[in-house]
């Protein structure tokens, strides 16, 4: 039988106290207001002009009726801040454009992104048929942040989006999530 030295047998009980919470349990503060100082002890919204963009790892979807998904990317240029819910996604045609909904069976979260943190959100859609009356033909995706007023956009070179009803598309866009989640 090995012997285990004391200090690593003292430093496991140690980060097994610290993971069960110690500190005060006093029960004071509410959960909305643990969670309000939380949020502001960790700085201000996000803003675009702060956040660098990549596009990818794409799963393409192959042909009309498969599924695909496109992930951004963004990485904090800035000071630490946070990503609160769902981007504002749309899919822009030569005709307008139209607003992606959110994947209801996603869960927001606030995400703290410290410098040079990342996190990402994922666009997933059904390809439609080419040129046809039940897709559409999106050129470009614009998507904004919570709370922010710059939008930014990069070109879709996916294939057409199927469209559920009338001018909704057939795709939906994730939470903010932390990168490598």
């Amino acid at each position: 039988m090995r012997a285990v030295p004391l200090t690593v047998t003292a430093l496991a009980a140690a980060l097994l106290l610290t993971a069960c919470g110690g500190g005060d349990d006093s029960g004071s503060g509410t959960d909305e207001s643990k969670a309000a100082e939380s949020t502001a002890s960790t700085g201000g919204a996000c803003a675009a002009d702060d956040l660098g963009q990549d596009v990818g790892p794409v799963n393409a979807a192959p042909a009309a009726g498969d599924s695909g998904n496109v992930t951004v990317t963004l990485t904090n240029k800035g000071a630490e801040c946070t990503l609160n819910g769902f981007p504002t996604v749309e899919l822009a045609t030569d005709d307008g454009s139209t607003a992606v909904p959110k994947d209801e069976a996603a869960e927001a979260q606030a995400l703290t992104l410290p410098a040079q943190g990342t996190a990402t959100f994922t666009i997933t859609y059904v390809r439609g048929e080419d040129g046809g009356d039940q897709s559409l033909a999106v050129k470009t995706v614009k998507y904004g942040l919570p709370g922010g007023s710059a939008d930014q956009s990069f070109p879709w070179s996916y294939g057409d989006v199927a469209l559920k009803s009338g001018k909704v598309p057939d795709a939906t866009v994730s939470a903010f999530q932390q990168a490598g989640d």
